[in-house]
């Protein structure tokens, strides 16, 4: 289980992530081979919200009609209403991640920090930052999530105004 980083009740505050501007956004979770399994086992996500990228598929954000400062779509987890994901407890493993991400650049493995969450902002230079950065990319250099990854390249995207933390030490075949 990863740590948190980013503590909840700042969370649940916060309206930046599980909202999208476009349905195929590169923001939208991506998951492992796995949690697609667990989901369609549980009944808890229908396969028509797995796109065929294995990403959980977006949906229309029903306050973007009312307001055009709210992105278009959601994540189907997403309860817009209470501003908190359905499933948190089980929530896959790129959302646990979270403001953190992997990224591919020159074909180097990255862990990066998504720039847009306000808390990441406002922490990034403190020690607290530097100790679960480094935390992280230890348990992310560790063989099983290793495993994990090589298992799951899709997990690995180019994201934008992202700032790259560490170099992730993946087999070349996973990359």
């Amino acid at each position: 289980m990863i740590k948190q980083f980013v503590p909840s009740e700042v969370c649940l505050k916060c309206k930046g992530c599980c909202r999208f501007r476009e349905i195929d956004s590169v923001w939208a979770p991506c998951l492992m081979d796995e949690e697609i399994q667990d989901f369609l086992d549980k009944e808890s996500l229908p396969p028509a919200f797995i796109s065929m990228d294995k990403r959980i598929r977006p949906i229309s954000n029903p306050l973007a009609q009312e307001r055009p400062e709210e992105p278009g779509y959601t994540c189907a987890f997403f309860d817009i209403d209470k501003n908190m994901c359905k499933i948190y407890d089980e929530r896959p493993f790129e959302c646990r991640l979270y403001p953190f991400l992997l990224s591919m650049r020159n074909k180097k493995v990255l862990l990066t920090v998504d720039l847009n969450c306000p808390y990441a902002q406002e922490k990034l230079k403190t020690p607290e930052f530097k100790e679960y950065a480094d935390y992280l990319t230890s348990y992310l250099n560790q063989p099983a999530t290793i495993r994990l990854l090589t298992d799951n390249p899709h997990l690995l995207q180019a994201y934008e105004e992202v700032l790259d933390i560490a170099e992730l030490k993946l087999p070349d075949e996973a990359q």
